[in-house]
Order: structure tokens, then sequence, then C-alpha cells
């Protein structure tokens, strides 16, 4: 294998493993970020500042600044520098964790990039109050396992539990003593207390104080408590269920808002038809805002023996895809024939019922399902395919492909989700019809399928690497 193929395989395996979640494992993503910064850190760095933006797997961002941070070039490290200043606390401190048990280094230039973050919230009482607040074992874990010296107000609230009396910690001490839920209330709205503070600090949950509590969240704040919510009562009184709905519309246009834990905590929540309707439709905006698919697409998805994780995630890519898609989109499951599929709908719902009868069972052609489109001059730009490249029946794909192309005078490139055990048998037999293509191992949660929509989004693969090393990296701006 050439150098060039080696590099482009690389940076197509790092967008690969941007699909998965490893959940807090920072562990399991740090071999494939090393590998790339290693061989290619011209591209890590641009990479690292656009899944800032496009992405939303936190472990993955996490790793990056920490790799940035650790970097010998200094482009990278003044990158890391500015960008560590945006994280929530938690996530600073799990990055110096990281550098620290996974890089065995701590270069000067990362802890000032903490210094920094500290003094620059110590200079503001009320943000440095409400990082204290949400996170008062971060706050102190910086501070303590960098040695860095707290201002007096920061060592009051956080080292000596004797916040001042215009600290935020302090109207929290007042909450858990409040008698009443007006005088909860008050302070709850006149403080702006975060929810997952406030909520251990109230006696009760009365309506009054959830009226407050639900003013004061953000519209993911709502979101990710859906389910707190709804087992305190919240959507048994119409006031309360509207105001949450309110937050829902909000979170349409809300760039603080993740698609993927709105996906989690509708199902969490078993919620109703009106608020599972609202929810769906913030988080179709907040898809559609990372691009808009616009050459006809296929969906090509496994039904065959075993295959019950592919229909799955064949659900619920049809339903992202097709909320997002300008073009034709055609779906079909396959075994050894072809099962098209359409649904009166964008919503999950409407593809549930429309895979209501797909059982996974049976042998596989996939070339069938292409086989099927060539007959009716269904004409794509690209394969999805959701498999695990057990391609044992005739029509194979390659084959059906190449007919394809043929008769209908098209060149799709094929992403291939893979699935399960999967092998590499339909790569290995598209190589001589120079077909491009993209694969994604899939091993994470559902909620992270949306990752696919920038690559399925640009009319290349090409373009998307492009876009990516065009992105400036960020410049330290107190040098």
């Amino acid at each position: 294998m050439n150098t060039n193929t080696t590099e482009r395989d690389l940076r197509l395996e790092m967008l690969n493993s941007l699909l998965t979640t490893p959940h807090r494992k920072l562990e399991q993503v740090t071999e494939i970020h090393n590998t790339i910064v290693d061989r290619d850190p011209l591209f890590y760095g641009h990479l690292a500042v656009w899944y800032q933006e496009h992405g939303d797997v936190r472990d993955h961002k996490e790793v990056f600044v920490g790799n940035l941070l650790a970097s010998p070039l200094t482009e990278h490290r003044d990158a890391g520098y500015m960008m560590l200043q945006t994280f929530p606390p938690y996530e600073v401190a799990r990055i110096v964790d990281f550098m620290k048990q996974q890089k065995n280094k701590m270069p000067r230039s990362a802890r000032t990039a903490v210094r920094r973050y500290l003094k620059t919230r110590e200079k503001n009482p009320a943000f440095f109050d409400r990082a204290a607040l949400r996170g008062r074992k971060a706050m102190k874990h910086l501070y303590a396992t960098l040695h860095i010296k707290p201002n007096p107000r920061a060592d009051a609230v956080l080292f000596k539990d004797a916040p001042p009396v215009d600290s935020l910690a302090y109207a929290l001490k007042q909450l858990a003593k409040a008698e009443t839920p007006v005088a909860q209330a008050h302070l709850i709205v006149e403080h702006n207390i975060p929810y997952a503070i406030a909520i251990g600090a109230v006696k009760q949950i009365t309506p009054t104080v959830l009226v407050a509590l639900i003013n004061a969240m953000t519209p993911q704040e709502v979101i990710n408590n859906l389910k707190s919510l709804k087992d305190r009562g919240a959507m048994e009184h119409p006031e309360i269920k509207a105001l949450i709905d309110e937050k829902l519309v909000a979170a349409q246009t809300d760039k603080r808002v993740s698609a993927l834990k709105g996906k989690v905590a509708m199902e969490a929540a078993n919620l109703d038809a009106e608020t599972t309707a609202k929810l769906e439709q913030a988080m179709d905006a907040q898809i559609q805002q990372r691009g808009a698919i616009k050459k006809p697409t296929a969906l090509l998805v496994d039904k065959s023996g075993s295959m019950s994780q592919a229909i799955e995630i064949g659900k619920r890519l049809a339903a992202t895809i097709s909320g997002i898609t300008t073009a034709d989109l055609f779906v079909y499951a396959f075994d050894t024939m072809p099962y098209p599929i359409t649904a009166s709908g964008a919503n999950l719902s409407d593809w549930e019922k429309a895979f209501q009868h797909i059982r996974a069972a049976g042998g596989t052609s996939i070339g069938c399902a292409v086989e099927a489109m060539r007959l009716r001059k269904q004409v794509v730009e690209q394969f999805i395919l959701v498999t695990d490249e057990g391609d044992n029946s005739s029509p194979y794909f390659s084959t059906a492909y190449a007919d394809y192309c043929k008769d209908l005078n098209v060149k799709p490139n094929v992403v291939i989700v893979k699935v399960g055990y999967s092998s590499d048998l339909v790569e290995r037999q598209l190589q001589p019809h120079q077909a491009q293509v993209d694969t994604f191992a899939f091993s994470g949660d559902y909620y992270s399928l949306p990752n696919l929509i920038p690559l399925l989004s640009r009319p290349s693969r090409l373009e998307l690497l492009m876009e990516i090393l065009e992105i400036p990296l960020p410049v330290r701006d107190d040098k």
C-alpha cells in the first residue's frame, strides 16, 4: 500500500471513529487519535477544530484538546489553549486527567491555559459562581492538582465553605433553609439557580417551585431532565406542561442543543404523543442544521439472519436522512430479495411503522436491491449499505453495481455502515470498479448516527476533507 493510500485511510478511520460513543472511556479513542496526530498532524489540528463545531461526542472533543495541548507543535498548543477556555469545568478536569494519565505530560502551556481558565472566572464573580455551583468538585480538583492558588473569594466558596452573601453558593444555602414554596421559587428565579442543583436543595417540589425551575432552565436542560420533570408531576399540570413545550420549541434554534441527547431523553422519559412530537421537531431542526443531503440516495438495509441491529439502524438512518434530504430517497431492506420500504412521514415513528413487518431472516444478496433499482431506473448518486458485508448469494453487490453504473450512466459512491462481526468483502470486491467507498464500523449508540451527516451531505469525500483542512486554527490572544 502506498503512502497516499495509507494517509487517506487514516483520515477516514479518524472520521469513522467519530461515529462511536465511548461513554467517558477516553482510553478507547486514544489510539486512533495518537495515530493520526503522529502520521498527519496538519490534518489532525484542523479536524480537532472542525469537530469542536460539528461533533457531539464530548469524549472525542476532550481527547482532541488534550492531544493539542501536549503536541510539540506550537500551532497545536495555541489552538488547544484557546479551545480549552470554552469547556465546562468538569470537562477541563477530565482533559487535565487525560493528559496526566494517558499522555504522561502536562506542559507549561497547558498549565498556563488552565490558570487562565480559572483566573478569567475569578475576575467575574457571577461567571465564577455559576461555574463553581455546577462544577464544584471539578474546580477544586483543578486548583489542587495544578497547585493554583485561588483568590480569597474562590477560596471562601470552594474550600472554606463560607461563601460571601452576594454569591450563588450562599443563595443555595438560603434555598435549603426556605420554608415555603413561594420563598423557594423567589430564590430560584432571583438567582437563576440551575435545576440539577436546586432539586437537591428544596424540601418539597410543588407546582410553584416547578414553574420557577423550568423558567430558569435552558432548552437543553429541559431536554436532559424530561424524565425527572415527569417523575415529579410536571406533565400533569397543563400550565407547567405548556412551559416545557415552549422550551422544546425554543430548542429548534438553540445552538446549545444536541440532537443526540434529545433522542436519548425522548426514549427515557416515555412522553405523551404531543410532547414527543415537539421534541422530534426540535431534534429534526437541529439535525437539519448539520447539512442537507442534495444528491439522490439509496439506503439498503440488511435483513438477513442475525441482522436485527442492522434493521434498527436502518429505521433511524431513514428517519434522519428523510428529514434533511432535498433529493430522492429510496429505501430497501434485503435478504435474497429486495423489499422496498416507504414511510408516510419523516419521523422515527413513521419509519418504525414502515419497518414493522421486516424481520431478520434468510441469506444475503446485497446486489438484489441494486438490481431492482436498475430495472426500475431509480437513479442515485450514493448508496448507503447497513450490513455485515456477508454477501453470499447472487446477485452480488459488486456485479449489480457494475451493471447499474453501465445501464444508468452513473457512478454512485458507497457508504458502508458495518454492523456486528463485519468483513471487508464488499469493499474488496468494489476495488476493481474504482468506486469511492467509505466505511463506518458501528459500535456505539444509535444516537450517534447523525455524525454521518457531514459525509452524506457533501458531494464527495474529498470535499469534506478539504472543508476540514480549510478551517483555521485558533491563535492565542495573550502572547
